[in-house]
Order: C-alpha cells, then structure tokens, then sequence
C-alpha cells in the first residue's frame, strides 16, 4: 500500500495558502513487522530534519488574499481583522507595527550570488486627518523577524538614530514615505524609495505610475489618499537589478517601473532572510494597512485576486457603529441641551457672519454704471483674500486672483490696504472713470464692493501678468519685437482714447511697463489707473500733489506739479525707450553713476547708432525701420517743452505709418544739465 506524510510548513486556511510542501512517500506492505515499519519511519524522519537543518523552508513562494490563518508574526501594534485585513497602525502617535513571514527564505546560492525575487501587495494608507500624515510604510527584507531597538517615527521601525545606515543592518527596504525628512535628503513628502542598510534612499522618485511605454506620460499619485494601491517589486539577481512599480487598484502593471536600481546584494543580505512590513506613526496618526501579498524567491509572485482581498473600510465602519450604539443613551440624555447650545451659537454665529459681510450703500453710487459686487461672493471667489491668492500691489493696495462662484469667471480683485496714501476721492473718480470706459487696450473694471472703510475693485484678469517682469525679468516664455511692437501700439491707442476720444479728458499719470498687463495672447492693456485724474475738456488740471513713478514724471510736474496730456506723453515716450531698450528710464551703474536712459539714446544717435540702443534679448530678429522708428518717437516724446511733443493722435498716426516721424538732426541735440534729458529740435 502507498502511505503519503504531509509536513506543511503553515496551515492551509482562511484565503491564504503556501504552494510548496513537503511530502513523504512510503511503500510497504503487511508482510512488514510493526518494530520494523517503525525504525523506518523514524529513520526517514531523522533525513528530513536534517534536511530541514539545513534548508531555510521548504516554502518557495506564497499568496495572501487576506491573512486569516497565515500565521504571521505580528509585533507592536500589528493586528489581523476578523475579516483578514492587516493593521499595522492605529490611531496612536509614535507606535510600531511589524507583520514578517514566520519562516526565512535563502537569498544567497551556494556561491554567495544573490538569488531574484518577487512580490506584490496592495497597501492603502488612512490619516486621522486628511492631508495630514504621519511617516509611511515600508516592505523590508531582514535578517530577523523581530527588529529590537527601532523607533518610530521617521524612522520607520527599522532603525535608529545611532544604526541607520549601518552596513551590518543587513536590511533591504521599499519605501512609500509620506513625510519629507531633510536629514534623510528625501525628495518630497510623498514619493517611494529604495533603502539599504538605512533611510538615505539609494534611488527615489515622486509616487506616480507611467501611462505607456513611451516613459512621457505620467500620473501622480498620492499616498495618503486613502485609496489602495499596488506594488510590485522584483528583483533580477543576474542583472543585479532592483524595479519598483506602483499604481492604484484594478490597474494593470505599468509596463515601465517607476525605479529601476542597480544593487548588489550579495554583501548586503545574508543567506537566510525575513520578509515582511514594517510602519510608523510620529506626531500625527493614521491606519496602515495591507490588504493582499504575494512572494516568490526566484521565481515571479503569483499575481493577487483583487476581487477576494478584505475590505479596509468595513473594520472602521463596525467600530463606529459600536460606538454610536454605546454612547446612544448619553446623546439622548444631553440633546435638549445640545439643542439649545446649537440654537444659541446659531444665532450668535448669524450676528457675525451678518457683521462680517455687511456692506455700505451711499447715494453717490447709484450714479454710476459699473456692477456692484456682495462682499461675500468676493470673499469667496479670493478664498478668503489668501496669500496663496496674493498676485501683488497695486496703487491703492494689494491685488488678489479670484474666482467668481457662479459664474465661473476669473477676476482680478484689488482691495485697498488701510495704510493706503488714497482715499474714497481718488476710488470714486476711478469707479466713476473706469466703469464707463471701453476700450480693447485697457484693462475693464467689472464693478466695486464696499463695506465698513474697505474699497475693493474688480477687473478682468490679464493671464500673462505685467509687461515688466517679460521686459526686466527672465520669464519662461520671452517677447520678440513683434510683440513688442503690437504692444506699444496698442497702449498708444488705449492712451488716445483715453486723451481725445471719450467724453471727457482722462489722465493716467502712471505710465510704465509694469502698469501695462498682458492677456493670454500677450496683447497690451493699460491699468492700474490708481492715479488716473478726470477732468472736463479744456480745463486747467491743476494739483498740489505730485504723484507717479520717478523717471516717467515730465519735467513741468516736478517744477509745478501740473498734470496734462502732455505730461502723459511724456511718460509714453519713457515706455517706449524701455520696452525697446530693455532699461527702465534711471539705472544705477555698478561705479553708483546714475544713467538716464534718455541721455544714453541720445548719445547713441548723436554718433548714428541708435540701433544699439535696443536690447540685447532680441538679438538680431528684429525689423530695423519699427525699432528705429520706437527709440526716435521716444526720445520725441521725451522733450522737455511740452509743446514740442507731439500728442498721442499723432504718435498712433506715427505708429501706424500714416504719417512719418519728424527727422532729428544730431546737431539738434541739445543736453540740459538741469533735468539731465536732451532736446530736440524738429526738421521741417
């Protein structure tokens, strides 16, 4: 008869089994003595332990669906659920959790060579809070499967401050981390990392899974979603070769592993080796869990039934409910009260929230055509005037991006500072200017909200930002000439209407590159009218206080603080010689000479070369009879009567070739030392 003996190195029950056992086949028959039959088994027995002695385990590979019955060690705070879901940690700051296999594997062959491996498991990580995490998870290959003298934290519960990146550790590791520790050197707060030895990753990358073979396109993932993911990881002991691959559930293996490393471990592992997990919380606390895992040393893991793994959420779910069911008759004895707190700080609540968003509604602005916006939709649309939402400063205070909630529309929201030199004069002469003007070069006011002092405007938003940080700064995406030059005309058509096309004489008084904005097809827009004054036509603009930037101001506005048109070309002529030259109008030299841009041109066409007067970025790509024609209108524009500048209908008759430009005589330059700018005097 054939007797068969099975020694299974775990039992085979629940969702998880081992495929690798060792049987014992015996033949024998009745002619065979009892004491006979029994020297033999107990011979055969004897062989097999000392096989046994000498072989790690008989295992080979294994597949967990859940680990009920998978007889796992369990330290710290690991703990299996009835329903065969892994929990690592809990809701405990600075615990450790270690789940290994019961039975080492041979990494090593007889010649000391590393042996492949493979394994697979799905992992999901729940903080207490959300967005908020507390350290990660790791698999880990070790020398034991109890890991004595670790701590937690960022240390994982594999090491310590004094062995971390011990060579004799002997620990092998797959990091997902989830905080960013500079003593680490880690790249983010959410990437996955490859450890040896210690917490100074040998190869790192952003947790994130390839689309498609291509290696181009990616999707980033985040750890502490909440949501579970797998990982595989194998390794090629020929090619000495470590992959490491992620991506969220019901996903298929990305045909390109997210980190690929060359490691040696034949001096890093021993022959006998635990494979296992290992988690961590710190200061903040959250659930760990695993909900499947596969294994094979050289060999490829089985791949996991998704369909069969535990659910990680039905555990919380159970907890919950017993809770409420143990706290019921507390609720319903305190209700009524709880009742009448609610009613109470309602009430309490809906006094401030009114307080908070009350608004002021005088006479005046029912004169004026721009929409008047709630302060709570602005609130809102800026959330909650945020830093993150801080674009800049404008005139009157600082400037914020905005979303509109319903319609969808994105704004730019300036809200006057309460240290702010303007007042409520200078906001309604810009409500009262700004709402009515329409023009496609300048930047439209969308209407006003005010509340308790506070002036707050809202405009179109102008994607690309200020002109100035692409003419001064280093932008990603610089401006040629053509640009350059669609942008001067039409500014130069804004400032006409502005001047003589509108029902009354607008001045700007602020004009400069970082006041002209960009739309998403980098077309030019005049802003920021902080300092625009209103005045009937034909008027006398006079003012005691003189405003405006230092190096756009004409030389009549310094001398007697009159503003006029004139004074606006003035400061068109500068913002042509910047945007041109790349300089704005005073910079100061290196020696701590002061260099007027004005006078710098001037010279340059005193000599015949005023074309290198232009900036240095745009190279040779430029049309030589625009850009010439640009710094001559500027210097035109810049002279110091201001009779001898021409007005903004013939600098656009100028611009658009209906008209030619004056010629300058070079003998025509004329320096005044007073205002450190040149005259010129027209040829006709």
């Amino acid at each position: 008869m054939l007797r068969e003996f099975y020694f299974p190195c775990i039992p085979d029950e629940g969702k998880g089994k081992v495929t690798s056992s060792t049987v014992i086949d015996m033949a024998g028959g009745d002619d065979y003595s009892m004491p006979r039959k029994f020297i033999l088994v107990y011979f055969l027995l004897w062989i097999l332990s000392s096989a046994a002695a000498m072989t790690p385990s008989p295992v080979s590979n294994f597949v967990f669906s859940g680990f009920n019955g998978s007889a796992l060690r369990l330290h710290g705070s690991a703990t299996v659920h009835p329903n065969g879901l892994l929990q690592l940690t809990s809701l405990n700051m600075n615990e450790i959790g270690h789940a290994f296999f019961p039975f080492p594997f041979p990494f090593l062959d007889s010649f000391g060579a590393p042996l492949s491996f493979s394994t697979s498991f799905v992992f999901v990580i729940v903080p207490q809070h959300r967005d908020i995490s507390s350290h990660g998870i790791a698999f880990a290959i070790t020398p034991s499967d109890n890991l004595a003298d670790v701590l937690p934290s960022q240390y994982l519960g594999l090491f310590n401050h004094t062995n971390n990146g011990d060579p004799s550790n002997h620990i092998v590791a797959v990091e997902l981390d989830t905080i960013q520790n500079r003593e680490f050197y880690d790249i983010n707060d959410n990437h996955v990392g490859i450890d040896v030895n210690g917490l100074v990753s040998v190869s790192s990358a952003p947790a994130s899974f390839f689309l498609d073979s291509s290696g181009l396109s990616y999707q980033n993932l985040s750890l502490i979603s909440g949501h579970p993911m797998q990982v595989w990881a194998d390794f090629d002991g020929k090619r000495m070769e470590l992959n490491v691959t992620i991506a969220p559930l019901f996903t298929s293996k990305p045909q390109i592993p997210l980190l690929s490393s060359k490691i040696n471990l034949s001096s890093n592992v021993l022959d006998k080796m635990y494979v296992g997990f290992s988690a961590s919380t710190g200061s903040a606390a959250g659930w760990r869990y695993i909900l499947g895992w596969s294994f094979s040393i050289n060999g490829i893991a089985e791949e996991l039934q998704l369909s069969n793994l535990p659910s990680f959420q039905s555990r919380e779910a159970e907890d919950i409910s017993g809770k409420k069911n143990k706290i019921w008759v507390i609720v319903l004895s305190i209700v009524i009260t709880v009742f009448l707190l609610i009613g109470a700080a309602g009430f309490v609540l809906h006094l401030k929230f009114k307080k908070k968003f009350a608004e002021v509604m005088e006479d005046w602005e029912t004169e004026y055509g721009p929409r008047r916006f709630s302060y709570r939709d602005l609130y809102r649309a800026t959330k909650g005037f945020s830093d993150g939402n801080l674009m800049g400063n404008g005139g009157f205070g600082e400037v914020y991006r905005g979303l509109l909630p319903k319609s969808k529309v994105q704004v730019a929201v300036k809200r006057i500072s309460h240290d702010s030199r303007q007042g409520m004069k200078e906001f309604m002469a810009e409500i009262a200017t700004m709402g009515r003007l329409r023009h496609r070069h300048l930047v439209q006011l969308l209407g006003y909200c005010r509340r308790r002092g506070e002036l707050i405007l809202v405009y179109d938003f102008m994607a690309k930002g200020s002109l100035d940080k692409y003419i001064f700064g280093r932008p990603e995406q610089s401006l040629n000439w053509s640009q350059r030059f669609e942008i001067i005309r039409g500014i130069a058509a804004g400032l006409l209407y502005l001047h003589e096309e509108w029902e009354q004489v607008v001045l700007h008084r602020d004009i400069k590159a970082s006041n002209v904005l960009l739309d998403a097809d980098f077309n030019g827009k005049l802003g920021d009218f902080g300092l625009a004054r209103l005045h009937d036509r034909g008027s006398n603009p006079q003012t005691t206080r003189v405003v405006g930037t230092f190096g756009y101001l004409a030389p009549e506005v310094s001398r007697a603080g009159m503003f006029t048109t004139c004074s606006d070309v003035f400061g068109f002529g500068a913002f042509l010689l910047e945007v041109a030259c790349g300089k704005t109008p005073i910079e100061l030299k290196t020696t701590g000479i002061e260099m007027v841009l004005v006078d710098w041109v001037s010279e340059l066409l005193k000599k015949g070369e005023i074309l290198k007067a232009r900036d240095r970025k745009l190279g040779s790509e430029f049309a030589v009879d625009q850009l010439e024609l640009v710094l001559k209108l500027g210097l035109l524009c810049s002279q110091q009567s201001p009779a001898a500048r021409p007005n903004m209908r013939q600098v656009v008759r100028y611009l658009e070739g209906k008209e030619p430009l004056p010629e300058m005589s070079e003998n025509d330059c004329d320096s005044d030392a007073s205002y450190g700018i040149n005259r010129f005097v027209l040829v006709t």
